[in-house]
């Protein structure tokens, strides 16, 4: 899948094990997008045929709203939601393995807001 990486989701160990599960991953620093807005990420992921990956889940369901109601196009805002408990956080490892159930399982994901944490 070819992914861009929100600021708030960029470590290194994320990216280096979503490259090696076979994903094609672009960076906000590699973009030259360092502490851009998210419309400016979100307008980048779309130009680039990319879907994104975040932790801010409610900026980017109402960019996702938007484009919908728009009747725009992204090829998918795939969302890490912040656990209450920092040891339920999800670990680079567990994002890629929930990243590969969603796509394995033939769910749509253009045009779509998921939630990666559901499919751990």
């Amino acid at each position: 899948m070819m992914l861009y990486i929100d600021d708030d989701s960029v470590e290194s160990a994320l990216v280096r094990e979503l490259r090696q599960a076979g994903h094609d991953v672009r960076t906000p620093a590699e973009a030259g997008l360092d502490g851009a807005n998210d419309p400016i990420h979100l307008a980048y992921a779309i130009r680039e045929g990319r879907a994104i990956l975040t932790r801010n889940y409610d900026d980017f369901n109402e960019l996702h709203l938007l484009i919908r109601d728009a009747q725009g196009r992204h090829l998918g805002v795939l969302t890490v939601r912040f656990a209450r408990q920092k040891r339920r956080f999800l670990k680079p490892h567990e994002i890629v393995r929930a990243l590969n159930k969603l796509e394995g399982a033939g769910v749509p994901i253009a045009n779509e807001h998921s939630v990666l944490n559901h499919w751990q």
